[in-house]
């Protein structure tokens, strides 16, 4: 998956036979253009750049391949939440910035157990607004749409309203979809500042540190060991 090889360990099971030997096969030169395609296209499956197995990317690229799973109105209202869940200010972008979407359906076409949770939930969501507001979730205001996920957002909130059961359960499972293609994003990343592991110049235990346990640096390791940064 794009970006997210923390969302899950992909075990490949039942890969196609022809995509892993054309995967693997190289004895056959090819040409620049074709050469700059296959790059592309690497490119967009894996554009953090990070060492995949071939197995992993033969795998993503069956998924994708996979038919749509949600409509395009389904996909607006997804888009709609993931941006009240995580809304665009002066740190970071928005979830739809981040691509979430995307990320959702990738998802439940590479976890199919989601697919009837969301599906469900978006109807759900649909048929609450056209109760209310006799309009779809998407179609509906601002504060219209905020009214029913206020609804929803707060578990605390439903637990004397058993009708609310099922939004409670959908929004659960969209804010967490939501928050784990975020947040394993370069977007994400720098919302919480992080930055794993960069390269550094290490400048030796500090001397006051050295004194304490009586301690010091033989001119050899301070020579052949230890890099002062002098600025």
């Amino acid at each position: 998956m794009d970006r997210r090889k923390s969302i899950k360990a992909l075990l490949v099971g039942g890969v196609s036979t022809g995509v892993l030997v054309e995967a693997c096969n190289t004895a056959e030169e090819k040409k620049p253009e074709q050469k700059a395609e296959a790059g592309a296209a690497e490119k967009d499956l894996n554009p953090s750049g990070y060492n995949r197995m071939k197995e992993e990317l033969a795998h993503e690229k069956l998924v994708r391949a996979e038919a749509t799973f949600f409509t395009p109105e389904e996909m607006t209202t997804i888009t709609i939440l993931g941006d009240i869940i995580i809304p665009k200010d002066d740190i970071s972008g928005s979830a739809s910035d981040a691509k979430v979407p995307e990320f959702i359906e990738y998802i439940v076409k590479d976890m199919p157990e989601h697919q009837t949770p969301m599906r469900g939930g978006l109807r759900w969501l649909d048929m609450q607004c056209l109760n209310r507001f006799d309009k779809a979730f998407k179609d509906c205001s601002k504060d219209q749409q905020m009214q029913v996920v206020d609804d929803i957002a707060w578990p605390e909130r439903a637990k004397d309203k058993p009708w609310l059961t099922q939004g409670v359960a959908f929004f659960n499972l969209m804010r967490n979809l939501t928050a784990t293609g975020f947040y394993t994003t370069q977007i994400g990343y720098k919302d919480i500042g992080y930055v794993g592991n960069v390269p550094n110049q290490w400048n030796g235990v500090p001397q006051d540190v050295l004194k304490q346990y009586g301690l010091a640096y033989t001119d050899k390791e301070l020579k052949e060991c230890v890099s002062f940064d002098k600025a």
